[in-house]
């Protein structure tokens, strides 16, 4: 009896430790979602640029973080999901320790396109509850992981404002770069490396060009349309490339036989219900 209550100890203890971490990794990554915000009016003379190519320092990272969340997912199921989750949060770190060492406007906003692909953690991470954790705990399980967009944005913007008030701006960066590190440890240490759920499938490029000029077109008319004139030529045209990719992107997914993105599933009232709430959440 005592050995079997230890061997559950142990299990949960390694469910626990896999929870915390993952949920830890999802505020992190989104925390670097709002981490420029109160840089904002800094930024132009730290990158020696006008107001309106600063604000991209923020656009950038929405619009990395809207594709590569796919993306990434699809990856989670082709290739072991601890590998594509250590290499997901490696490349966040390159792109804070970039946007640290930046001092113009390109360097910056390649760097915050990498930190934007670290989004990524949050689908894969949830994947892998669902592989890993008992059904009694997954459904607390994933709701932790959905509030870590909340949360992490939620954060990023008074620990932002308090060390560019008190401290250097590029601490945020350095910050996040630790802080990155210490995830891949943690991830190294605490999940267990799983075969590949999908090892015969394939990335479906086609599909994942698709929704990139789909979300990018509407994102961009969304978030630059009161800057451009809601009526102006730019962004009229964002709007229709965006209402003609999607379909044709619809088209293509449900028939290929390994799709970027199941539409049948995600039309499922379960997982429908889990993405609305998860993107309300953000």
């Amino acid at each position: 009896m005592g050995g079997r209550t230890r061997g559950g100890d142990a299990v949960r203890a390694e469910q626990n430790g896999l929870i915390v971490v993952l949920a830890f990794g999802g505020i992190v990554m989104s925390l670097t979602q709002t981490l420029v915000i109160p840089l904002l009016g800094m930024l132009p003379a730290i990158l020696g640029t006008s107001a309106t190519n600063a604000a991209w320092v923020v656009t950038v990272t929405l619009l990395a973080g809207a594709v590569a969340g796919p993306v990434m997912g699809r990856l989670g199921d082709l290739y072991p999901k601890k590998n594509v989750l250590i290499g997901v949060t490696a490349v966040m770190v390159v792109g804070s320790v970039l946007c640290a060492l930046s001092t113009s406007l390109w360097p910056m906003l390649i760097g915050r396109a990498l930190q934007g692909v670290g989004i990524g953690v949050i689908p894969i991470g949830i994947a892998t509850m669902r592989e890993v954790l008992p059904a009694v705990r997954l459904g607390p399980a994933i709701a932790l992981m959905s509030s870590s967009l909340g949360v992490g944005g939620a954060l990023g913007l008074p620990a932002a404002a308090a060390l560019a008030q008190y401290g250097s701006w590029q601490w945020m960066f350095w910050g996040t770069a630790v802080l990155g590190v210490g995830i891949i440890a943690m991830m190294a240490l605490r999940i267990r490396s799983l075969p590949a759920a999908k090892p015969d499938g394939t990335l479906d490029p086609i599909g994942a060009v698709g929704l990139a000029v789909g979300l990018i077109s509407l994102l961009l008319a969304v978030s630059k349309g009161a800057d451009w004139g809601w009526l102006s030529a730019l962004t009229l045209g964002l709007f229709a490339l965006a209402a003609v990719a999607f379909p044709v992107w619809g088209w293509w997914v449900l028939r290929h036989p390994s799709p970027l993105i199941d539409l049948r599933v995600a039309a499922r009232r379960p997982v429908l219900l889990t993405n609305i709430a998860l993107e309300c959440s953000r």
